[in-house]
């Protein structure tokens, strides 16, 4: 829980919490909304590397980049939209140690996971959109 926004999971529905997401964002009045286009695992310079899990890290370094510009911490993002190329169950897996790895033993923000044939740069494999209160 922050100061403008509490994630929870209410009883009556699964725990997530193994795939990295919560099922509900209360944002509190008065707050700074944060909107930040997809991100990619392309580093300053462009580079993009071949693996799933590589690009999954820098995509969140890239959000944390974005947020730092404005004041704000991957702590305030209450929600995501996860694009993956070829989704399945192996890249879920990747893709919860690098949330794991990004908000630590925090609850993980709401997520919409929608697996796509392809994204805008060739290689690129994941894009996350974030949504953040401060």
């Amino acid at each position: 829980m922050t100061g403008v926004f509490q994630l929870s999971n209410p009883e009556g529905l699964y725990d997530p919490s193994a795939n990295a997401y919560s099922h509900v964002a209360e944002v509190r009045g008065s707050s700074r909304l944060l909107f930040i286009a997809g991100q990619g695992g392309e580093d300053s310079d462009g580079g993009l590397s071949p693996l799933f899990a590589e690009q999954a890290r820098q995509a969140l370094e890239n959000v944390k980049t974005a947020l730092a510009s404005k004041g704000a911490g991957i702590e305030n993002v209450f929600k995501l939209t996860l694009l993956i190329v070829d989704h399945s169950e192996a890249r879920l897996q990747e893709w919860v140690a690098e949330a794991d790895r990004a908000w630590g033993g925090h609850i993980k923000p709401t997520c919409t996971l929608i697996p796509v044939p392809r994204l805008a740069l060739e290689g690129m494999l994941v894009e996350v959109e974030a949504v953040a209160a401060v």
